[in-house]
């Protein structure tokens, strides 16, 4: 038999993602994950099934072969919800909270005289409707939709809406060439990596059209910024998510766009991560920083 300590060891893994697959091997609920991890680090002997250990090192070849843990066990946390998620979306980033973060922000500090609720949210590119489920989970009161241009990306989304008991509507389309709906918020995370940039090659398991936009990486961002003014209430706000990098030259394309009270957020790292502005109309409200 091969006990648990053996199994990670000889997986050649980081003890966390070790861990985690041996507790998809040993069918143990995602919910129920934290409780089982400290039930292997006190049961390091303990003895694994012959199925749990074929399954365990199938898990660890594709993770040596570079596939994401998340698509390995099939879910990913992401502002306190849990996810399914496969190949036909990204796996959520914790980088996209500070998005998430700076929505919920922005929405609280509208001035309900000049944009009364109920407020409408719409997530351009969502994914698995990280952004979407987390910010209709956080504030119930907002009308949230999500657009994406993948018909498998929407299905997972709509499983996770499903799955988490929260009501979004959801659009296909490409950015925001069909939508005639006016927003209060527009957010996005949209492709923003170079096609050339060498990084590419490590998140090759991960769907190309939802990481590369150009040799620039801002041509997706271009034209959300360019299309998203005629889609807001006067006063409404645009934030988008972008490289660590690209802050300067993504404020630059909101100043040409007419956008007022332009500002970047800064992750933990201090990296300028997000960008957003306000249509012009109530520039005389600043953004939240």
């Amino acid at each position: 038999m091969t006990s648990l300590r053996q199994a990670m060891a000889a997986s050649g893994l980081d003890r966390l993602d070790a861990q985690l697959l041996l507790l998809h091997a040993l069918s143990v609920p995602p919910q129920d994950a934290a409780a089982r991890r400290a039930w292997l680090l006190a049961h390091p002997e303990a003895d694994m099934p012959v199925t749990a250990v074929q399954a365990f090192n199938e898990f660890v070849q594709r993770r040596v072969n570079g596939e994401p843990l998340a698509y390995i066990t099939g879910h990913k946390e992401f502002f306190g919800l849990d996810l399914a998620v496969d190949a036909r979306v990204l796996v959520p980033r914790p980088d996209t909270e500070l998005l998430v973060q700076w929505a919920l922000d922005t929405i609280d500090s509208f001035d309900v005289a000049t944009l009364p609720p109920p407020h409408r949210l719409l997530d351009l590119g969502t994914g698995s409707g990280a952004v979407a489920l987390a910010i209709r989970h956080t504030r119930p009161e907002v009308l949230v939709d999500a657009l994406d241009a993948s018909a498998g990306a929407l299905k997972v989304a709509q499983a996770n809406a499903l799955s988490l008991g929260l009501t979004v509507r959801f659009l296909q389309g490409s950015w925001l060439a069909q939508v005639t709906t006016r927003y209060h918020c527009i957010v996005a995370n949209p492709p923003y990596i170079a096609d050339h940039d060498p990084h590419l090659a490590a998140l090759r398991h991960e769907p190309r059209a939802a990481l590369a936009a150009g040799p620039d990486g801002l041509n997706d961002l271009r034209s959300i910024v360019d299309t998203a003014g005629p889609r807001l209430c006067a006063g409404g706000c645009l934030l988008v998510e972008h490289g660590y990098d690209q802050a300067a030259a993504v404020r630059a394309l909101f100043n040409k766009g007419g956008y007022a009270n332009v500002v970047s957020r800064r992750d933990l790292a201090g990296h300028e991560r997000c960008t957003g502005g306000r249509v012009i109309g109530d520039s005389r409200r600043p953004m939240m920083k």
